[in-house]
């Protein structure tokens, strides 16, 4: 992600738009009531729209944006009640809040993709940037969890591409702020909207399958948009298992690692991974560097690194079969969105192939679905699909508007 060149006006009201809003962070704000999701909310600050302009003009992908960017926002950090392994832990996400839009806002809940760099969690606006803020300033109440092994819950080693920890971390982040906005009397009109690109539209279509199957959760969903999220698990590993070179290498070592953990198998790295990588992973994963540094330090070709044996067990059906049956049970194919569903992918991506989509797409009609559609980005790339994806979702959510 290129920023641009930081001279002139832009960078100066950048500048002090940020300092402006950081010296509104308050820690002391009155708290409603109990509630079993909800813990606290804090007010980041509320920035004028010529501060998230700028803030979208610094980012190459975003820039395309600012037209939308109609509303004031105020931000605010949810910390809120969620599990992970069975067990109660905190976890915590950001909050933006139009102002004056005229009209009552619907609810967009807007997942991130991969995250290697701790400071990126959205809860730490104004530091980090999604881009997703940029709901709120197009008039929704915007919902952007940090995820588990983010924000508050960073002591927590990311469960990366597992469905229930995925799904529930927005479930019960909508459920602290809809109970949250219900106490301020801040009101939506009953829209509710998902969205996320990459891991995030992964994240997306598992909270939507954990909504849809559960109506316990007492969330209606409106409609949802995910993009180039890794849904055919089983898939994107038949391909990595046999293709010379990987784009991404970051992504492997990330799952492999994360259910190592998330599914308490604790083997050492050194059983999947060559040196000198085995011994340089958990520096490369401790929160501290960004993706093209991982890549940096990783090599393309995955025969490289895995260990030999490793990777003749990934092209074997009946070896390794562990990772292989997790990556099955979290594969998303074992189920048919009801909601108006929109899936997203670029044909050239290189870092979640194109293919996942188009075989998850394959499968709901397959199974019956009527409501689902599928949205082609011609010659579309990994980082280059997003702003097509969004120039499509922001029109398709606002016909939904009442």
């Amino acid at each position: 992600m290129k920023l641009i060149h930081k001279t002139g006006s832009l960078y100066l009201l950048l500048t002090m738009f940020m300092l402006w809003g950081c010296n509104l962070i308050s820690d002391d704000n009155p708290q409603p009531a109990e509630n079993e999701y909800f813990v606290s909310a804090t007010t980041i600050g509320t920035y004028p729209k010529e501060a998230l302009q700028a803030f979208a003009l610094a980012k190459e992908e975003f820039r395309d944006f600012v037209p939308f960017v109609e509303h004031d926002v105020a931000f605010y950090k949810i910390v809120y009640n969620t599990t992970y392994k069975g067990e109660e832990i905190e976890a915590s996400g950001l909050l933006a809040v139009p102002q004056n839009t005229g009209s009552v806002p619907g609810i967009v809940s807007a997942q991130h993709g991969t995250m290697f760099k701790q400071s990126d969690a959205p809860s730490n606006f104004p530091v980090s940037f999604s881009g997703f803020e940029l709901f709120g300033a197009a008039g929704y109440i915007a919902v952007i969890p940090d995820l588990i092994g983010y924000g508050v819950s960073s002591d927590i080693f990311h469960p990366y591409y597992d469905e229930e920890h995925s799904a529930m971390a927005v479930v019960d982040m909508l459920k602290a702020v809809k109970y949250y906005l219900q106490q301020e009397n801040i009101e939506s009109n009953g829209n509710l909207f998902l969205v996320g690109y990459s891991e995030g539209g992964y994240v997306t279509l598992a909270a939507q399958k954990e909504i849809e199957n559960n109506p316990a959760h007492e969330l209606e969903l409106t409609a949802v948009a995910a993009g180039a999220g890794g849904y055919d698990l089983e898939g994107m590993l038949d391909v990595i298992a046999t293709t010379p070179s990987y784009a991404d290498p970051a992504f492997l070592p990330f799952i492999v690692q994360s259910y190592n953990i998330t599914y308490d198998w604790n083997r050492p790295l050194t059983d999947f991974f060559q040196e000198p990588y085995a011994s340089i992973i958990p520096e490369l994963f401790d929160g501290t560097k960004e993706r093209e540094e991982i890549n940096s330090q990783l090599p393309n070709a995955p025969d490289s690194l895995f260990t030999p044996a490793f990777y003749a067990a990934l092209q074997s059906p009946a070896d390794e079969t562990e990772i292989k049956e997790a990556l099955a049970s979290n594969s998303l194919l074992d189920w048919v969105p009801e909601s108006p569903t929109r899936l997203y992918h670029g044909t050239a991506d290189e870092a979640v192939f194109y293919e996942t989509t188009v075989t998850t797409f394959n499968k709901f009609i397959d199974e019956g679905a009527t409501n689902v559609e599928f949205i082609t980005i011609p010659d579309g790339m990994h980082r280059t699909s997003i702003t097509p994806m969004m120039f499509d979702v922001l029109p398709w959510f606002k016909s939904f508007q009442p």
